[in-house]
């Protein structure tokens, strides 16, 4: 479980988020969608520990990062919406390199490997650098990266940035299985198709407050709005 209360940071000539709560539960897909300086990449990063906040709690499974730093650290794999990878490293190399830190067995990664290649058409690729990597393939490799230790929380930044049509449809596909087998999935986005047609759960954030949330249709009805996810956000961030 992702338990988010009373999350504030503020900076010196803003407040970037201000007093927000939420939880994620096990088993869903949360979409965090909100306009470009909204508040969501210093959630997301304060989630993951890159910010420290100056008010409020978060949890991942029960455990802060306060108690138990390394403890926190193994709940979740994190992929920003530009992956910096190590670039001298062949494809190979990386995910050796992942696997070691996160204690996977040989048997293991290269099971897990096999299973994700099938789904991220790299394969071909695997044995180069990746300086020599397009943007799109960097982040299929850093999304199998993530993959690989078979976290209980997936969080995503802007995951379908870079991705062809196929392995933006696969990924969705990868979400909705962990999210089925009581995993969490939590990811923003700005393409709002995705985000109605995938999550259980949506937030949508504006000016560092939480706007809305619930289910599609929850968020139709609090909103007193009928129409696509797309034209409510568009309506509800236009009037905050």
């Amino acid at each position: 479980m992702i338990e988010v209360k009373n999350l504030t940071k503020e900076y010196t000539t803003k407040k970037a988020v201000d007093d927000i709560t939420f939880t994620v539960e096990p088993g869903q897909i949360f979409g965090f969608l909100g306009p470009n300086g909204a508040g969501k990449s210093t959630t997301i990063k304060s989630i993951i520990g890159l910010i420290e906040p100056t008010r409020g709690e978060i949890r991942l499974n029960g455990i802060s990062i306060h108690e138990d730093e390394l403890e926190y650290k193994k709940q979740f794999s994190y992929v920003p919406d530009n992956p910096e990878l190590f670039e001298k490293l062949t494809g190979y190399e990386y995910i050796n390199f992942l696997s070691d830190i996160f204690g996977v067995d040989s048997s293991t990664r290269e099971e897990r490997l096999e299973y994700y290649l099938g789904y991220f058409d790299i394969k071909d690729a695997m044995g180069n650098q990746i300086m020599t990597y397009s943007h799109g393939m960097k982040q299929r490799l850093a999304i199998i990266g993530a993959l690989i230790n078979d976290p209980n929380i997936l969080i995503l930044d802007e995951p379908m940035v870079g991705l062809d049509a196929r392995s933006a449809f696969n990924l969705k596909e990868i979400m909705r299985q962990r999210a089925d087998s009581g995993k969490i999935v939590f990811f923003s986005t700005h393409v709002m198709d995705v985000a109605q047609n995938l999550c259980d759960e949506i937030a949508i954030i504006n000016h560092g407050k939480i706007i809305a949330r619930g289910t599609f249709d929850e968020i139709k009805a609090q909103s007193h709005r009928e129409g696509t996810l797309e034209k409510i956000f568009l309506e509800l961030t236009e009037n905050e």
